[in-house]
């Protein structure tokens, strides 16, 4: 999400984790067979493991309850797709692997701690994962599992599935927190919190797009994963992508948002950090990305699914690009941060790749309605 969680990406040979005393006794608590705990990538949200045992490894997570109020929502959902995943790649043999639930020991799907913390446990895929792309080619993999991923739920149904977090990816609503921060400051602010704020003022009319398009029937809700951004895709050696990880905002929601969100973080030549004159929206990427895509979902794509996808990829790099400055404005209390500022460099860098995007839209959507 960019939410910016926990991976089950490393190695399992990787760095000892910070010592927790509890995590080894909820490690025993999914397998009586416990070899070693060790902390699992440096995400933001979730606090993440890998628990070694004399069989297969798996992850386990502490659920950050300051982000997902329900946090059972998030293990239910995660069981329900994954599961529905997995029996269709048993069917139809498919190249890309899905995390599974691993039970607790007692047969439960996850295990509360005294002080209320929810814990889940999921299977270990081997993998690595990659900040930038340095080959089309490694675009066209990542759009063809994010393909395979929409194919393969296009027809589950959404009942039982919850939002896990309510108003993810509702721009207007993102606007209305940001009016409600930036009024509770008295002063006007540095030139570039200055150029921010009057980045939000040209895109606000656009806002409630997707909003409108759902109410008139254009587009609808579908399963999603939520957050398929460049490093939540596993590759192996040869640069084939294996698997798409991290599910905590599996559910209803728009195509478009994935569809964006996937594309905003791969073809983004200059990285989401760093210096925002080398951002850039590459259309090689693009052109490569949506290839590998549309050879999964077939016509499963409507007109109204393509006219919409270039506003998407504006949209959704403008909302990152807000919540980044709406978080700066706020003292940084959302996203982590290694210095005061660097919020308000991320948000430059959105706003920019956005500028990129709307200068080469015409082009960008001839990709997509390239067949019509």
């Amino acid at each position: 999400m960019t939410t910016s969680g926990s991976r089950p990406t490393a190695d399992p040979t990787g760095k000892s984790r910070d010592a927790l005393p509890e995590v080894d006794a909820v490690a025993a608590r999914f397998a009586g067979d416990v070899v070693d705990v060790r902390e699992l990538g440096r995400g933001n949200i979730n606090r993440t493991y890998l628990v070694a045992t004399t069989g297969a490894p798996f992850v386990l997570q502490r659920l950050n309850q300051g982000v997902f109020a329900d946090p059972l929502a998030v293990v239910r959902n995660f069981a329900l797709v994954t599961a529905c995943l997995a029996e269709k790649a048993d069917h139809a043999g498919g190249r890309f692997r899905v995390p599974t639930l691993r039970k607790t020991e007692a047969g439960h799907d996850c295990w509360t701690d005294a002080g209320g913390g929810v814990w889940r446990a999921q299977t270990y895929i081997d993998g690595r994962a990659v900040s930038r792309l340095a080959r089309p080619d490694q675009a066209a993999a990542i759009g063809r599992c994010l393909g395979w991923f929409h194919r393969r739920t296009a027809d589950m149904r959404s009942e039982g599935l919850e939002v896990a977090l309510p108003g993810f990816h509702v721009l207007p609503g993102y606007l209305a927190e940001y009016d409600r921060v930036a009024a509770g400051r008295a002063v006007c602010g540095t030139a570039l919190e200055r150029q921010c704020m009057a980045e939000v003022e040209i895109m606000r009319p656009q806002a409630a797009l997707f909003q409108e398009a759902c109410a008139d029937g254009r587009i609808s809700a579908r399963i999603v994963h939520g957050d398929p951004k460049i490093e939540n895709f596993l590759f192996d050696g040869n640069g084939e992508v294996v698997s798409l990880i991290d599910l905590d905002t599996v559910g209803p929601g728009l195509l478009h948002h994935d569809i964006g969100d996937c594309l905003r973080s791969c073809c983004n030549r200059g990285g989401e950090g760093g210096d925002a004159a080398a951002v850039r929206f590459d259309l090689h990427t693009c052109r490569a990305w949506f290839a590998g895509y549309s050879a999964e979902m077939g016509g499963l794509l409507s007109r109204h699914d393509r006219e919409l996808a270039c506003p998407a990829i504006i949209l959704i790099t403008f909302e990152l690009g807000l919540r980044f400055f709406t978080d700066h404005l706020r003292g940084d209390t959302y996203f982590r941060v290694r210095r005061r500022g660097e919020n308000l460099e991320r948000a430059r860098n959105q706003f920019a790749l956005m500028h990129s995007i709307v200068e080469q839209q015409k082009i960008i959507r001839q990709v997509f309605l390239k067949d019509d």
